[in-house]
This record gives structure tokens, sequence and C-alpha cells, in this order.
């Protein structure tokens, strides 16, 4: 097939697009390369794709409608998968407007490409920031995701009621994906595990929020991945179940579809801590601060519903998680 992969030179792009080109698809990536984290480790991430057959990129902001036309009409794309957005809950506090350009006016073109040209799936990211002020834990789809604390938050889920429209509209199939916490080797050096490494290593303080009483449930890229592709593979299908009376919110009538990827055990950030500490070999100086403006307190999901769907459920355990990405920054920097 060929898919068109948006936001490749991300974290979760980049893991993506290599894995469809291991199992032979050919891939189109685009990104915009921004500034948000350093553009060099976004560069450098493009060069393990660039070196593998099949693979294309282009620089193009899905911001930019005319461009994203322009490669719609010019390529006939079979799958696309939309991971390209301005992600960070801190950051949407100061910076608002980018996340309203990247993530509404960028989507709203995906969705609009797709509509005209019609690939057989459009696969895109939602995220577990979703469930904001929810308390009911694990998260389920089935709850309703009405409370975001974030504007972060609430561009995800606009994206899903966005999705859900083109769904019903004009029968597109869309799945949207609600990842919890990812991490890895080539992530994103603003999350917690990028940032708690690098200052342990060089003998700087981490901050630690909420004075450390929080929970998340860390994925492993490598799991996240392997739901993404699966997903992709299977196009969302009308339920046939769906009671309008007493309506699902991750399935409809349409072609619709939103699941969970987590790891479904959520981990106390202290142990989360701890476990770097024990990779790194080193023990960490901590900055006690109070709780952030847009976190919560924990997030926990419920993946039964992809697994009953895909078949795949996380695997990997934040011990194993935390001993890859820890080798894998040693070797990229040096440390």
């Amino acid at each position: 097939m060929k898919i068109l992969v948006t936001g490749a030179a991300g974290f979760i792009g980049m893991h993506t697009s290599l894995r469809l080109l291991e199992r032979g698809d050919q891939v189109v990536g685009i990104d915009n390369l921004n500034d948000y984290y350093d553009p060099a480790l976004k560069a450098a991430r493009l060069e393990q794709l660039k070196a593998r057959p099949g693979f294309r990129f282009e620089r193009i902001d899905v911001a930019d409608r005319a461009a994203l036309e322009a490669l719609f009409s010019a390529e006939r794309f079979d799958r696309v998968v939309h991971l390209a957005a301005q992600a960070g809950v801190r950051y949407s506090i100061t910076h608002p407007h980018a996340y309203g350009e990247a993530n509404l006016t960028g989507f709203l073109n995906v969705l609009e490409c797709c509509r005209q040209h019609r690939p057989g799936h459009l696969v895109y990211a939602s995220s577990s920031s979703v469930y904001g002020g929810n308390e009911k834990m694990p998260f389920s789809e089935a709850d309703a995701v009405d409370h975001p604390v974030s504007l972060y938050a609430a561009t995800k889920k606009a994206n899903e009621l966005m999705a859900h429209t083109y769904s019903h509209l004009y029968g597109l199939p869309t799945t949207g994906l609600r990842f919890f916490t990812v991490y890895g080797p080539w992530g994103r050096p603003d999350m917690a595990y990028f940032s708690f490494t690098q200052a342990i290593l060089a003998g700087r303080p981490i901050q630690v929020f909420n004075h450390g009483q929080l929970q998340r449930d860390f994925t492993y890229i490598d799991d996240i991945v392997d739901g993404v592709v699966a997903v992709m593979d299977r196009p969302a299908e009308p339920d046939a179940a769906f009671d309008g009376q007493s309506p699902h919110p991750g399935r409809s009538r349409a072609p619709y579809r939103v699941f969970n990827i987590g790891n479904q055990d959520p981990v106390a950030l202290g142990e989360f801590i701890a476990t770097i500490e024990t990779a790194l070999g080193h023990e960490a100086v901590k900055e006690m601060l109070p709780m952030q403006p847009g976190d919560v307190l924990a997030t926990y999901a419920d993946v039964s519903a992809l697994a009953e769907w895909t078949g795949v459920k996380p695997r990997t355990s934040l011990k194993d998680g935390i001993e890859r990405f820890v080798g894998w920054y040693r070797s990229h920097y040096g440390a």
C-alpha cells in the first residue's frame, strides 16, 4: 500500500513509518520540522527513514491547505496516518494559537483532502488527555469526555468530533487513537522520561510536580506502533448494535471508531523515577513542586476494545522500556 504519514519526523511518526517500510509498504512522510523541540533530533529521525527503500519525504505543514491539496492530487494514498500535531499540555497554555493552527485547521485540511481523494481509511492521533476531569478508572471509550482541562485536550476532543462528522456525512472510515504517555528511543525531549534522564546525567535537579503524587499509564513506543498498524489495517465500520437512545461515544452508525492505546498499568511517579535511576545507575536530585495547570492526577487505559478489534494488547514492562530508552540515549548522545 501507499501510505501518507503526517508528522513523519516526530516520535510516533518515525517509528510507525519504519514499521510500515519494514513490511514493504510505500510511505510518503510529511512534516513541518518546527522548533517546538530540537530540530536536530527530527532531522536525525528522518535520516533513519531516508535510508530505507520505499520512503519519500516532503516538508509540508498540514495547516498549509494548498500544499496538502497538491500532495493528495499528485498521489493516490491507500491509507492516511495523521500524527502531525502540536503536542504538549503546558505549552498549550502559553501558545494557544499554535494548537488552533496545527490541531484544528491542520486536521480540517486533512479531512477535506481525504473527502476529496478517498483513501481507504484515515487513522489519526487523539490523546488520553481528552479524559480531562474524569475520575472513573480505568478510562474507557464508553465514558463521556466532556470536561477537558487543557486547550490541547480540547483540540483532540474536537478532532474526534470532526472525524465523526466526516464519517457520517461522507462515509469516510476514520479511527482515532487515544495514546497514553508514550515513551521510548527517539522520544520527545519535552517528555518527563527524557528530561529526567538529561538532568540526572548532568547532575541537575529534576522537577517533580504535585510532590510526586501522580500516576501515568506509560506505554512503550513499540506497543503503540503495534496498535496503529493493526488499526490501520482494519478500517472503521458502522456499529450494527449502536443505540441512539444510549449512544456509545467511541462508536457510531457511521464508519467511526475511537480506541485507547495504553499499557493498562498505571505507575506512580516515584516508581517511574526510581526505574530511571536504576537504569542510569545514578540517583536523582528532586525538586518538589505543586500541581501544574492542565495536569491530571492519573491516567489508566482500558484497552479491551482495542484487543477485541485487533488482537493487539500492549506487553512491554516499564523496566524493559526504560532500559531500552536509556541504552538509546547513551548511544545517541554519547552520555
